[in-house]
């Protein structure tokens, strides 16, 4: 689907900024805060939709509330032949549900991969029988992270 070039304008990036607040907040309360309708803030966020600059509305789940005590990220080398694909690869790597973002990355390795896992005797499991068993993996470095320092969405820019 080929998206339209989509202009923010300041009641646009007014919204945004209160999304990125808080997504649960109700259009009406933007409305108050915007000093338009409803409908307006209904309808321009319907746009931004449309246009991919929003999407989706989740809840952020807290990995160690949950029992994932260990965050990590790999980096990790593909060795591709002529009959394999870096995005086959990629297929085989999002198949491994412990791991949340996978980026193509320049450098020493091809993809870098965030992971949670319940502790490191786990991460270690899937480090070895899972990310390693994809036969076009040919080596693996991994960084586990000590502390997340913090997590933000990008700024709107005025």
């Amino acid at each position: 689907m080929m998206t339209k070039k989509f202009h923010l304008d300041s009641l646009d990036k007014k919204i945004l900024r209160e999304l990125t607040t808080d997504a649960r907040i109700p259009f009406m309360e933007i409305a108050r805060k915007c000093s338009v309708s409803g409908a307006a803030i209904h309808q321009r966020v319907q746009k931004m939709i449309d246009a991919g600059i929003i999407s989706g509305a989740q809840f952020s789940i807290s990995p160690q509330k949950v029992g994932y005590n260990t965050c990590a990220f790999i980096g990790i080398q593909v060795n591709l032949t002529s009959n394999v694909t870096h995005e086959e690869v990629f297929k085989k790597i999002k198949q491994i549900p412990e791991i949340v973002e996978c980026h193509h990355i320049t450098g020493k390795y091809s993809l870098l991969v965030k992971i949670y896992a319940n502790n490191n005797e786990h991460l270690k499991m899937i480090i070895v029988e899972k990310i390693q068993s994809v036969i076009e993996i040919v080596n693996t470095e991994t960084f586990i992270s000590l502390q997340e320092g913090f997590v933000r969405q990008l700024p709107v820019i005025d």
